[in-house]
């Protein structure tokens, strides 16, 4: 297993070097969502490090008008990864801010240096699916009790807006022989917004409702999403209210490998 390190490895060609962009809230609530892309990485014949000087992406300070406090955080990020071959980010959101919003923020010379790491930055499934896709081995299949799991997918926002990420991930877990059972209303927002659900409580708590309602009606007993962000806020959303859905990252089917219960299920025993 790779371990956090500054060493970026060489290229061969053959192995993309890849920089792992972890994201706070993997870091910080689920780094099974971390280690799940970590493994998907290297079975697909990357050699992958993690920077230890990482931080967060700055979105949260963006979104809330910080914006001098948002460029100090993306000349950080662009010190940190603009040496890598690729950076790839288990998260639409996360990966859009660096993609999209680091070139509006910057000026000048930082500006060219956001433009050419944007252009080397992909989130997990595309990455997987649109990079790698003539290079990765057979997608091994999921363990059979999986395979049977009733799966609906809940496409973030900024990953399906800005990032256009949508047959992506369904593409990556039919491969692996899992069928997605298809949400009425996939492109509506589950109401979580980063801090919108806290600066608008009762009209996010109304979005993740009719977004679990949604799910519920497809009879999927688990749904899954490339963002952790909305997995944290459904997941908690559901417990309070007793629906009987449980919610794991794309990264962990697509792994395989559960080292964790299913999102807001409490740690292990």
């Amino acid at each position: 297993m790779t371990a956090a390190t500054d060493a970026q490895p060489a290229a061969t060609g053959e192995q993309p070097a890849v920089a792992l962009f972890v994201t706070c809230l993997v870091d910080l609530f689920r780094p099974e969502v971390g280690f799940a892309t970590l493994r998907l990485l290297e079975d697909a014949g990357c050699r992958v490090y993690v920077p230890r000087a990482q931080t967060c992406c700055g979105q949260p300070g963006y979104n809330n008008g910080d914006y001098e406090g948002a460029r100090a955080v993306a000349r950080d990020v662009i010190r940190t990864f603009e040496q890598a071959e690729f950076v790839v980010v288990p998260s639409g959101s996360c990966a859009g801010m660096l993609i999209h919003h680091y070139p509006a923020l910057l000026e000048g010379a930082w500006r060219e240096r956001a433009r050419a790491l944007a252009e080397r930055t992909w989130e997990l499934t595309t990455f997987l699916s649109d990079v790698l896709s003539d290079v990765l081995p057979a997608r091994r299949p999921v363990p059979a009790a999986q395979a049977q799991a009733a799966v609906a997918y809940h496409d973030g926002c900024a990953g399906l807006r800005e990032l256009g990420i949508r047959e992506q991930p369904r593409r990556l877990l039919a491969e692996g022989g899992i069928a997605v059972r298809e949400l009425e209303q996939p492109d509506v927002c589950c109401g979580f917004g980063g801090t919108f659900c806290a600066k608008m409580p009762a009209i996010s708590a109304k979005m993740a409702d009719d977004k679990l309602k949604d799910a519920v009606k497809t009879g999927a007993d688990t749904l899954v999403a490339g963002d952790l962000g909305c997995l944290i806020a459904l997941a908690g959303r559901a417990r309070r209210e007793g629906v009987a859905l449980s919610f794991r990252h794309v990264a962990e089917l697509l792994d395989g490998r559960f080292e964790a219960p299913p999102i807001g299920e409490g740690s292990r025993g």
